[in-house]
């Protein structure tokens, strides 16, 4: 029978609770147990795709084309397990279903209430991710904060999950370090774990999200308010590498403690490949500097796996890297701070996005890289204003657009796929998911994929369009991935550049710590060269 963790966390979000249950998955793996994984969101969207960025984060996309929270990520990452659409858990999809149910008269005339007819369609959905691969431990990461409104009936469940499934429940909270003072102020802590208490769960683990490592006064304290053996008291310290905390933690013996809890057997944990891995990430080589162009720079984690995505590939090179955050709105106002990061750096990378605010400020830094020479990488959206990039400059196209931004454009070279024409609803109807594409050889793009066949993550609405094909093609645009059926583009390239490349799909979404994506590594090997050019020109001088 599977047995269950339940990840809470208390006084404010996003301090870090898929990284420890990532972390604890990661510990638990590496004693040989299978896992699997369910965030809850507790929001009423039925899935994170109609979410602004700069609310939730970046979509994560898995193979199955779900649409899901950035947290899945790092369990693909920290684990190297494909997450599924079944491993993301909504307000909205919990009610669609009850509602549906009611409709069809599954109820028998019941009263339809929250519980227990909410709460059991909850347990359902996480017995269900139990069951997809057999897993012997489930992780569940109810997000937000203990106390939230929306979050209740989450909490309602797992606390009846207490008494029907062998359950432990980990809570992670703040504490926060007073450096006037030199204290671990730990009472926002005790009033998250009071009103988990509220809720009827008690935790089982707490593990302190804080600056530094606490003491050990503090740590009994945290016991005593916690009503907790100190023993099953840890901390999760900042740290410059995040893979750097299934380390710290099992360290501390969390390991062993979960293993001890839920009556499993196992023994010390081998993370020494992990280890390996970790070290990577503290290279001492040459610094490479990548340009992110983006409208979401402001709050990075619209961008964490195009982030994580460049560490993996500077690990793999020996590079340190710097990411040079890059405004596409200040770009298209001429503002001379973020051309001066165009200029300072190493290579550019355009992401993906949509709609037409910030994408002139794209496109002109997809002309600065193409014009300088720079390493350019352009991820889906990056790919389609590359293309129109191409086309008004190289072609002579001068009102050349994607009828996304122009309606009316004489020069479509991006349009609407046609399968889009009827579509209605904007949630979970693009282009979504793991598709094959047909990579030509002698291009680039294979020498990095050394395959004929790869398979990616996508997620988009518009397309090259087949129209301007021919066209661009003979203006040196070279057409190096496309899909099986030879109608859409998937990867263009410029030959006759140092490096420029760009993709209709999300390479990110399948980049791993030891394992890069190759786009990814290809960027930094070619940035590490104009460094290595750099450091040459200031020595000749």
């Amino acid at each position: 029978m599977p047995k269950y963790i339940f990840v809470t966390g208390g006084v404010v979000s996003s301090v870090g609770k898929g990284t420890v249950a990532a972390s604890i998955g990661k510990i638990l793996q590496s004693k040989g147990y299978s896992v699997d994984f369910l965030k809850i969101d507790p929001y009423v969207n039925v899935d994170a795709g109609t979410l602004n960025p700069y609310s939730h984060g970046e979509v994560f996309v898995t193979d199955d084309g779900g649409e899901t929270d950035l947290d899945l990520g790092w369990y693909e990452r920290f684990l190297d397990i494909p997450m599924s659409r079944l491993n993301n858990l909504t307000t909205g999809q919990v009610f669609q279903e009850v509602i549906r149910r009611e409709r069809a008269g599954e109820y028998l005339g019941q009263c339809v209430q929250i519980v227990t007819h909410v709460t059991d369609e909850i347990k359902r959905r996480i017995k269900m991710v139990a069951d997809r691969r057999g897993a012997d431990i489930v992780i569940v990461e109810i997000g937000g904060t203990v106390g939230d409104i929306e979050g209740q009936p989450f909490y309602e469940a797992a606390r009846q999950m207490k008494l029907e499934e062998e359950t432990l429940f980990v809570h992670v909270s703040l504490v926060i370090y007073l450096k006037t003072t030199g204290e671990f102020k730990t009472k926002a802590l005790q009033h998250s774990v009071n009103e988990l208490r509220r809720a009827g769960i008690q935790p089982d683990i707490i593990v302190a999200r804080s600056e530094r490592m606490i003491d050990e006064t503090t740590k009994r304290k945290i016991a005593l308010f916690g009503t907790l053996p100190k023993e099953a008291v840890f901390c999760s310290y900042d740290t410059d590498v995040i893979y750097e905390v299934p380390l710290i933690l099992s360290e501390q013996g969390l390991g062993e403690y979960v293993v001890e809890h839920l009556s499993l057997k196992g023994g010390k944990p081998d993370l020494s490949e992990w280890r390996k891995i970790v070290e990577t990430f503290k290279s001492n080589g040459p610094l490479v500097k990548i340009a992110v162009c983006g409208k979401y720079t402001s709050l990075t984690d619209s961008y964490i796996s195009i982030k994580e995505a460049l560490k993996h590939a500077a690990a793999h090179e020996n590079a340190r890297l710097e990411i040079l955050w890059v405004d596409a709105e200040k770009v298209e106002r001429g503002d001379l701070s973020e051309f001066s990061m165009l200029e300072e750096a190493d290579g550019i990378l355009v992401p993906g996005g949509f709609g037409k605010r910030g994408s002139e400020g794209k496109i002109t830094a997809i002309n600065f890289a193409r014009t300088r020479n720079k390493p350019f990488l352009g991820i889906c959206f990056g790919l389609q204003l590359a293309v129109v990039e191409f086309a008004r400059n190289v072609l002579g196209l001068k009102d050349a657009n994607s009828t996304e931004h122009d309606p009316e454009t004489p020069h479509p070279v991006i349009d609407l796929m046609p399968e889009q024409l009827d579509v209605e609803q904007k949630g979970g109807t693009m282009r979504l998911g793991s598709l094959p594409i047909t990579v030509k050889e002698g291009t680039l793009a294979y020498s990095l994929y050394n395959s004929s066949i790869v398979h990616k993550r996508h997620r988009h609405r518009y397309e090259v369009n087949p129209a301007y094909h021919e066209r661009l093609n003979r203006a040196g645009l070279l057409f190096s991935g496309m899909s099986p059926d030879k109608r859409r583009v998937e990867i263009i390239e410029l030959p006759d550049k140092k490096y420029f490349i760009a993709t209709q799909y999300h390479p990110e979404f399948m980049s791993r710590p030891g394992k890069p994506e190759p786009v990814f590594r290809g960027l930094i090997a070619a940035a590490l060269a104009e460094v290595k050019i750099k450091a040459m020109k200031v020595k000749a001088s």
